[in-house]
């Protein structure tokens, strides 16, 4: 019997995982990983990009966690030596009207305690040659880059150290009062915590919750320059439209110093729909393709131009021109290959259609369950983790 079972070794499960065992050192704890390895999805497929915390309203989880949780992954890369570019970032207007966002922006960073600092468009000239804004643009310090595939494997080794059970080709398959099955047999647990990303809201039925969400995947992808001709310099943003979780195409600058464009957000068809017919389950086609249709239909979030407009930026000239909005003379001929794509598990409320913003945790005395963990959930894993412990593991 152990205490605790964690279901994914995800960011999000290894750190639930190493909190617990830090607390309670004599706790027996399982992490059962589906894969031969971890970070081979959401955690190990994402930008890379330490958020700071501006983007969400006050009074969100994401606004709670985002800036405390960058700090605490830095000085996390900083103590193991892993490799940060602390490259900062600068979010630029292209016209009139996105300077009513940008101060939006900024009423946001300061409600959430983030420094941002304002830059005319000549101040920006000074530090970014080649990035162009509208009159002014902002600058945030604190933005910065890691390898997101290395940092989640260092947690698992981390809380390998502390002696917690990590247990790889290992997948759920059902679960019935305080047993797991799984590929690899049975396993008995106090209490089950639900970390598996892209199957979260299905585990969790199991248990009786999730029952006003179902995950809609969107796969994104990145066009990359991999040896920075661009000389990209720093991460450059657009405006973003806070109707909808996406953040629009924009350049990042990698730990290696490989520049990207994108990324995109297409509504994939089933889960792990990462190339081709790879990985195909007719089950998930249905059910994603059921929601999706009853949004374009419903035209939820102007689900039918969203679609439409992630769809043309499979064409490189289509996609290098969005991003060319926000720079000037920037050389683009590096941006000729596509990066490894990674599929973002978006919540959607079946009843409402909408897609939902925040990070979602339903739980009881016997299971919790991590249903809607997208970005910035990497930046925001470590207090992340503590709070769902504090908040609805131990209570």
């Amino acid at each position: 019997m152990h205490d605790y079972l964690i279901i994914g070794a995800g960011i999000i499960g290894l750190n639930i995982a190493k909190n617990l065992k830090e607390r309670f050192p004599d706790s027996k704890i399982l992490v059962i990983e589906k894969e031969p390895e971890v970070a081979m999805h959401s955690s190990g497929r994402n930008s890379g990009v330490l958020h700071a915390g501006f983007y969400y309203t006050a009074n969100s989880l994401k606004a709670k966690f985002t800036k405390e949780g960058n700090l605490a992954l830095k000085k996390f890369c900083k103590e193991r030596n892993l490799k940060l570019n602390e490259c900062k970032k600068v979010v630029v207007a292209t016209n009139e009207d996105e300077l009513i966002g940008l101060l939006e922006l900024k009423n946001r960073g300061d409600a959430n305690g983030v420094e941002l600092q304002w830059l005319r468009e000549e101040e920006l000239n000074s530090l970014y040659p080649n990035v162009k804004t509208y009159e002014k643009a902002l600058l945030c310090p604190s933005t910065a880059t890691v390898n997101p595939k290395e940092v989640t494997k260092e947690f698992a080794k981390v809380i390998q150290e502390l002696g917690v059970e990590l247990l790889l080709d290992c997948k759920y398959i059902s679960s019935s009062k305080d047993a797991v099955l799984t590929s690899k047999g049975e396993f008995y647990a106090k209490k089950v915590i639900n970390c598996a990303g892209l199957y979260a809201d299905k585990i969790a039925r199991d248990y009786g919750f999730s029952k006003d969400y179902v995950i809609i995947p969107f796969k994104g992808v990145y066009l990359k320059d991999k040896t920075n001709v661009s000389q990209l310099r720093t991460n450059v943003y657009p405006v973003p439209n806070l109707a909808n979780p996406f953040l629009g195409v924009h350049y990042t600058l990698t730990v290696d110093n490989e520049s990207k464009i994108g990324p995109t957000a297409i509504p994939a068809f089933w889960r792990e729909n990462y190339k081709g017919f790879d990985n195909f389950s007719l089950k998930e086609f249905l059910e994603v393709s059921y929601y999706e249709l009853k949004l374009f239909i419903t035209d939820a979030f102007s689900f039918r131009s969203l679609a439409f407009s992630e769809i043309k930026k499979y064409n490189f000239k289509y996609f290098k021109n969005l991003a060319m909005k926000l720079t000037k003379n920037m050389n683009h001929d590096g941006f000729n290959s596509w990066s490894t794509p990674g599929i973002r598990a978006q919540l959607l409320n079946k009843h409402t259609l909408e897609l939902v913003q925040d990070f979602v945790v339903e739980s009881d005395e016997n299971s919790v369950h991590v249903l809607n963990a997208v970005s910035p959930a990497f930046t925001s894993s470590i207090p992340f983790a503590n709070w769902v412990v504090e908040e609805h593991i131990l209570k």
